[in-house]
């Protein structure tokens, strides 16, 4: 029995510890990932290690690189340059093995809007090759869980902002993948719906699984993540656990300006005709 643990973890790159534990590859690995638009350099050469079964917040400022190299991890922008891995697999050499372990809810989510909430999911089941009645079931879930179900045969486009996050995030999770990356996932929801979605990201990492969603909001961060990394004008700034990089700063929006060098920047400065009534 041994043998074959050995075997396995051989044949995935898994390793066991001492204590028994198995310790696989990081959920994404970078390295030199470059991408220019003209003369604009949107990421510059970053580095960047992942690791699995972890609540990973990508945080920046806007213009920082997040969607641009979410995108390029997930497949979905081919970069420069740079080497790009998901849980040991090249995302451009072997995009099939990649494909079918992440989940993505990508920045200006597009759906097939003339089909209801549950024929979406039945089609996305169906284009996972996932057997009908396990799509039939595991929709029926989700649908319920997001509080969808009173809206599962309304039309997409006519859903509401916070509705339509919901929906992809079920499309998201319906093969059940490894790791699921999300772009400002909490944006422009509101604060019911943000919670129905936070439920169901922590239930789904408490399994083991890794999520990674990039976010400009710290406090929202410093609430679900137990690891950052923190990028800025196409760099990354800082990476690891949220307690080491948030350091002695009181918040991790102390620490986030002071990486980025907002600190002490004078809100309003020159601005002195704003207000009172002056004309």
């Amino acid at each position: 029995m041994a043998g074959e643990l050995e075997k396995k973890q051989e044949q995935d790159g898994s390793v066991a510890t001492r204590g028994g534990a198995v310790s696989g590859p990081p959920a994404v690995r970078i390295e030199g990932l470059w991408k220019r638009f003209g003369e604009q350099t949107a990421v510059h050469g970053i580095d960047l290690t992942l690791p699995a079964g972890h609540f990973i917040g990508l945080v920046g400022p806007n213009g920082a690189g997040k969607t641009t190299t979410l995108s390029m991890v997930t497949g979905l922008l081919r970069p420069d340059s740079g080497l790009v891995e998901i849980g040991g697999h090249d995302v451009w050499r072997d995009p099939v093995a990649v494909k079918s372990r992440i989940g993505v809810l990508p920045e200006g989510l597009r759906l097939f809007e003339r089909l209801s909430g549950r024929e979406l999911l039945a089609y996305i089941g169906r284009l996972r090759g996932l057997p009908g009645a396990e799509v039939d079931k595991r929709a029926g879930q989700l649908l319920d869980v997001l509080d969808l179900s009173g809206s599962q045969h309304k039309l997409v486009v006519d859903y509401s902002t916070g509705m339509r996050k919901k929906i992809g995030l079920a499309a998201a999770l319906l093969h059940n993948p490894e790791i699921l990356f999300l772009d400002e996932p909490f944006e422009g929801v509101d604060p019911v719906s943000a919670q129905t979605i936070r439920g169901v990201l922590e239930r789904y990492t408490s399994s083991g699984a890794t999520v990674i969603f990039s976010s400009h909001v710290m406090e929202l961060v410093e609430s679900l993540c137990d690891w950052v990394a923190v990028m800025a004008a196409g760099r990354i700034r800082a990476q690891g656990p949220v307690a080491e990089v948030r350091g002695a700063a009181p918040s991790l929006q102390n620490a986030f300006l002071e990486l980025v060098g907002a600190n002490g920047r004078a809100a309003g400065q020159n601005l002195d005709w704003l207000g009172g009534g002056a004309r």
